[in-house]
């Protein structure tokens, strides 16, 4: 089975705080598979470390009010791209990101609140008949 996966579970110091989000039940559950990491984020051309994020009425915007949704989009795209290419069967991508969150996001006020929704990248691969785990349902 080909799974990609955020590469911030893996242990890839990508994450917008410059840490990851290293998941050792990600990593037992893809073991003996082959893993695709990818950094949507970094692929749209973002640093690492970045200012948090949000999705503010559908678009990206920075905490500093920058929108980088262009770049997040940029990312989801090239996420798809090898998605198709790879023929993957799985995706398991991080909770709640703008880029990567399956069922929930934050509101967009840089408050902690969460709501329903998808991040682009996941929203995109959904949208394109990709099986899609959020990585607390693993």
């Amino acid at each position: 089975m080909k799974i990609m996966v955020s590469a911030c579970l893996l242990g890839e110091n990508c994450k917008y705080s410059g840490g990851n989000n290293r998941d050792e039940r990600v990593l037992a559950f893809v073991a003996g598979h082959e893993v695709i990491p990818v950094c949507p984020e970094v692929m749209g051309g973002l640093p690492t470390p970045r200012p948090p994020a949000e999705i503010v009425h559908g678009e990206v915007i920075n905490k500093e009010g920058v929108s980088v949704d262009r770049q997040y989009r940029l990312g989801a795209a090239k996420a798809l791209e090898i998605a198709r290419r790879e023929k993957i069967d799985l995706a398991i991508l991080q909770s709640r990101s703008p880029s990567c969150g399956v069922k929930q996001i934050y509101d967009g006020t840089f408050t902690g609140t969460r709501i329903p929704g998808q991040g682009i990248c996941a929203g995109l691969l959904m949208k394109n008949g990709f099986a899609v785990l959020d990585r607390e349902d693993i």
